[in-house]
């Protein structure tokens, strides 16, 4: 056991309570109907205003691709079964999704397709499928949804299990 005098782990201490003390302000006064708790969201100036407009004008575009619903972040999967995740995003233009694993861009193989759906004149559905899955499908699997004022991305976290009878 590591003793208190230890600077990295009174730092490390130190920083556990900071995130827990932020954690506690930040939900406090929620839920008594007057209004949300101001939080800062990561990435986003406290002031919610960008620097140049032209940053402003290209994040907050209304044009821009949005993904609305997505699956589920973290998925576990039975091997021999299949996998499937799903992604709408909408956006003027319509926004071209694009399935990533690990990174690396999906095609459609023997295995694995990938089913596309055009929703009006601004949305688009897409669905991909893995079946039979394998040990090899374990991964993070991002949809990104992109058109010429934005780009959206979600991930989605696989592991196997598996079941014994």
């Amino acid at each position: 056991m590591k003793c208190l005098t230890d600077k990295k782990y009174r730092n490390a201490l130190l920083f556990v309570l900071l995130i827990c003390l932020d954690y506690v302000t930040a939900q406090r006064g929620r839920g008594r109907g007057r209004g949300r708790a101001k939080t800062r969201i990561l990435g986003l100036p406290i002031t919610g205003k960008y620097r140049d407009p032209e940053s402003d004008q290209y994040y907050n575009n209304h044009n821009g691709a949005k993904i609305i619903m997505a699956s589920h972040f973290d998925y576990e999967y039975i091997l021999g079964h299949k996998i499937a995740f799903l992604c709408v995003a909408k956006g003027n233009p319509r926004p071209h999704i694009t399935w990533y694993k690990d990174g690396a861009e999906i095609f459609t193989h023997m295995y694995s397709h990938v089913h596309e759906w055009y929703i009006g004149s601004d949305r688009v559905k897409s669905k991909i499928e893995i079946d039979p899955a394998t040990q090899m499908d374990a991964g993070v699997y991002d949809c990104t949804a992109d058109n010429m004022y934005a780009i959206d991305r979600r991930s989605f976290k696989t592991d196997f299990a598996i079941v014994f009878d």
